[in-house]
């Protein structure tokens, strides 16, 4: 059972950690990252059809991740190029993603809930540990946030990000073009988010209507709650996932009533929260649109 699980916890904990790791690394150069979910939709919806039309998952995986690039692109523009309210922007973009992933769901496949079965990872007759490491979206969330450490703390392009989310001034004094590095930053990260839509997607075979169910927003509270380091925001995707997969295990004995069971992750998430949002500090110029 604890094997069980722990397994559990980590396969939910894939789409966090791509999340996540898409909202520090655009939260770290100054750009708000409401925008995962929408992200994240994105890359689920783009990789059905990709993988639909091509009948290849890795396809699929390939046009997820431009839907979410392409969508990061978007945010990237009304924010750093035309100066929008940032909040304002990851509101509309994700209603949009909403609207537009429903629209072409209707197009493309005739239905307004789901997608027919298509070619994903896993699903072939594995179970257990194997089932779970066959799928190369499962490893590579694994090493996502230790990669994005690495490149933060340790590269030029880290230090960049890091200069023009606290101190865009001085970074522009230094020659640094402070647009270019946060167009970089919100495009990867869109990429990235894309990347946890990818994996919901291909490891059910399908697309379901708003299949992300709020996991972005939970993402982006691991985010915060890691206090905008990688590795502490992927501890906390770990543990928000652990709640979730707690809650599946509890809801099956039938102890408590299922509306209160399903609670678990959410009240867990507005506790750490509420335990750790006074103090921690976000980037100096998040938010802020000039630069």
């Amino acid at each position: 059972m604890l094997l069980l699980l722990l397994l559990q916890t980590l396969r939910i904990a894939i789409p966090y950690l791509f999340a996540a790791s898409g909202g520090v690394l655009a939260e770290r150069a100054g750009i708000v990252s409401l925008t995962l979910e929408g992200f994240m939709l994105t890359g689920a919806f783009c990789a059905t059809l990709g993988s639909f039309y091509f009948g290849s998952p890795w396809m699929g995986l390939l046009l997820g991740v431009a839907g979410g690039a392409v969508f990061g692109a978007i945010h990237a523009v009304a924010t750093i190029r035309f100066k929008a309210d940032q909040i304002v922007s990851a509101v509309a973009i994700n209603l949009m993603v909403v609207g537009l992933t429903r629209f072409f769901l209707r197009l493309a496949f005739d239905s307004s809930s789901n997608s027919p079965r298509v070619a994903g990872f896993g699903g072939d007759g594995n179970a257990g540990v194997l089932a779970t490491f066959t799928n190369p979206l499962v490893l590579l969330g694994i090493l996502v946030m230790p990669a994005l450490a690495w490149v933060i703390d340790r590269t030029r392009f880290g230090l960049r990000v890091r200069a023009v989310g606290e101190k865009p001034e001085a970074a522009t004094t230094l020659g640094i073009s402070v647009d270019r590095i946060r167009y970089g930053a919100v495009i990867t990260s869109g990429a990235l988010a894309a990347l946890g839509g990818c994996y919901l997607a291909l490891d059910q075979h399908q697309f379901t209507d708003q299949m992300t169910a709020g996991r972005g927003f939970i993402a982006l509270a691991a985010v915060i709650f890691g206090r905008w380091t990688p590795v502490r925001a992927g501890i906390a995707c770990l543990l928000f996932a652990f709640a979730e997969a707690l809650q599946i295990q509890v809801q099956g004995t039938g102890v408590l009533p299922s509306q209160f069971v399903s609670m678990i992750p959410y009240v867990l998430t507005l506790v750490a929260l509420a335990g750790v949002v006074g103090r921690a500090v976000p980037p100096a110029a998040l938010g802020r649109a000039e630069g």
